[in-house]
């Protein structure tokens, strides 16, 4: 094998002897992508596409790849084969070798199966590759032009697809791969000696995808397809002479989202024992009414996830919970809840002191904008001054009730 800006490699003979099937037929692909969130990288709120790469971005061009956002696949099965002869310096490049990739973006819907939930996902072409083989007499050598070797002619992509110095060849037959840039056109050979045939045997092509924002997603499956036609003026388009096999190709996409949410409350946090900021003690001796009787308890939470939240109570006073003593007096209890940076309410607000209510209103949606791991928030609790005239009436009641406060991910 010679190694320089360009590979080549010497390919066990291909030959003619290339069976097509008359029936129309079609290539399917599946296409699938992850979303879990990362805590080393809570920023990168992005898909991970694990669909398995083929050759030529796993082991030919794995960086450029990558930089480029491509990924290659391969469809061994693809055959496409001339039906007349192909001229020497033919002036309509339809007549003779020429690949055209749909390299537009392209949107398609993806479904939840369980919610019906859709999401838009774009596809463009961003790569292409057909081994052919001719015959021989003349061989490659059929490509060749005056100062210019048949490698240099392949190796070399015809405007305006790109380079990627990708080449393998025999006597009678090579693979080639371009990269194809958004929009692109034709990109065509003219071969410099008559050929009787050209069989285009499998099909290696790369892909970009866009993906939806998986923040703004519900966690499970979503699927969706897109199908592209092939043959002449269609979406993969070899010319008027060389005719697919296949008339079509379909990638079916299977998006998987695995949301994180957690909270956490330290141990005893359950437990909300009210009093007035410095304690009761430092009230009675100054022989005053507190302001009002609160506790902050703080708690960790883990989003990766849209979510709501929701307020229940055992004792009911209008929108919020009530305290209740044992001779049945009872006084309102404000909840409310401030949540860490990166997580905003309705309107793109931070949530500080955000009120919790019986009827969810003000707390149905709270957005992540990236990964919040691990980050602290509080819940409020809290009974006004106002409220508190009966208590301080009969003191060393106790006043009890119970506040159940739900992080919930089905909106």
């Amino acid at each position: 094998m010679k190694r320089s800006n360009t590979w080549i490699k010497q390919l066990g003979g291909i030959g003619a002897a290339l069976l097509f099937s008359t029936s129309a037929v079609g290539i399917t692909r599946e296409i699938t992508a992850v979303f879990r969130p990362d805590p080393a990288n809570p920023m990168q709120n992005k898909f991970e596409n694990t669909t398995p790469l083929s050759t030529v971005c796993a082991n030919h061009m794995p960086s450029r790849c990558k930089q480029l956002n491509i990924f290659s696949l391969r469809a061994p099965e693809f055959r496409a084969r001339t039906i007349a002869p192909v001229l020497a310096n033919h002036e309509d490049e339809r007549q003779g070798f020429m690949v055209k990739v749909p390299s537009d973006w392209r949107d398609l819907q993806v479904t939840h199966v369980m919610t019906g939930e859709t999401e838009t996902v774009q596809m463009r072409m961003a790569g292409i590759g057909t081994p052919w083989d001719v015959p021989r007499p003349p061989g490659v050598s059929a490509w060749a032009r005056p100062g210019q070797s048949w490698q240099s002619v392949w190796a070399n992509a015809p405007s305006p697809c790109v380079s990627t110095g990708f080449l393998v060849a025999s006597t009678n037959a090579a693979a080639y791969f371009w990269l194809v840039p958004e929009g692109a056109g034709a990109c065509s050979r003219k071969t410099a000696q008559d050929l009787s045939y050209i069989n285009l045997a499998q099909m290696e092509y790369a892909y970009e995808i866009k993906t939806p924002n998986p923040l703004g997603m519900s966690s499970g499956l979503y699927r969706g397809s897109l199908t592209y036609s092939m043959g002449p003026r269609a979406d993969f388009d070899f010319g008027d002479v060389v005719i697919p096999v296949q008339n079509a190709i379909t990638f079916n996409f299977a998006l998987s989202v695995e949301h994180s949410l957690r909270v956490d409350i330290p141990p005893g946090g359950n437990r909300i024992e009210l009093i007035p900021e410095g304690g009761w003690q430092a009230w009675l001796n100054r022989g005053r009414t507190p302001a009002r009787l609160y506790r902050d308890q703080t708690f960790r939470i883990a989003a990766s996830s849209r979510f709501k939240m929701q307020l229940e109570c055992s004792i009911v006073m209008g929108n919020t919970c009530g305290l209740r003593n044992g001779t049945g007096d009872e006084v309102p209890v404000q909840v409310a809840v401030t949540l860490p940076g990166g997580i905003d309410g309705q309107g793109d607000q931070a949530v500080r002191r955000r009120p919790l209510r019986l009827d969810g209103s003000g707390t149905e949606l709270f957005q992540p904008l990236f990964y919040v791991n691990d980050r602290p928030g509080t819940l409020h609790f809290e009974v006004l001054r106002d409220d508190m005239g009966e208590m301080l009436k009969q003191p060393g009641s106790t006043y009890s009730g119970v506040a159940t406060v739900m992080w919930d991910s089905q909106i």
